[in-house]
């Protein structure tokens, strides 16, 4: 009878040493963060799931404008939940990087690559807060906290375009498949195929 005291006592052990972890790692797990109601500016972004980078893109054009690098980022808890359903849990941060591009530098004299930082977009989910849902943020190099965009500027643009809920997965290249087998993706915008 002791030898099963034992190992039941062992596997209490086991369970709790595994929930205190998980508890933790759910802790440390980024979240939007505020101040009154400003978005604080997401820390270490660049140690969540990088998902795609664009060159150039734009969706009103502006004539002599540079082309600028985006990567797009996501917390990987909110990414592991992505690829199990297809959608972003709410308190879902994607931050989106701008940088300018370079095309001659050190030995490099073809292409480009990614320079100075301009500034960060960050897309929020987060039902308790907006009644949208959704709420876009930008910031400048110093920004420590931003204010929420107007509804017509950037939630009205994803309200109409995005592939995915408020996102346009439409663009990364790795969650539009998953999106396409969860039946969660809808194209917009899409040219006509022949």
């Amino acid at each position: 009878m002791k030898p099963a005291i034992v190992v039941a006592a062992a596997l209490l052990l086991c369970l709790a040493v595994a929930c205190a972890m998980a508890s933790d790692e759910a802790r440390s797990d980024p979240q939007p963060q505020y101040s009154g109601d400003k978005l604080v500016r997401p820390e270490r972004y660049r140690e969540w799931i990088y998902v795609s980078t664009g060159l150039g893109m734009n969706y009103t054009p502006d004539p002599g404008m540079a082309d600028q690098f985006t990567n797009v980022f996501v917390p990987q808890w909110a990414y592991r939940q992505f690829l199990s359903s297809g959608k972003w849990p709410d308190k879902t941060c994607l931050v989106l990087e701008d940088r300018n591009q370079q095309s001659k530098g050190s030995i490099n004299r073809g292409g480009r690559f990614q320079a100075d930082l301009i500034g960060l977009g960050v897309e929020v989910k987060d039902q308790t807060r907006f009644a949208d849902k959704w709420a876009y943020f930008n910031f400048g190099n110093d920004d420590k906290t931003a204010a929420a965009n107007p509804k017509q500027a950037c939630w009205v643009c994803h309200e109409n375009n995005a592939a995915v809920e408020h996102t346009f997965v439409q663009f990364y290249p790795t969650l539009k498949p998953i999106a396409q087998q969860f039946g969660t993706y809808h194209e917009h915008g899409a040219p006509a195929t022949q």
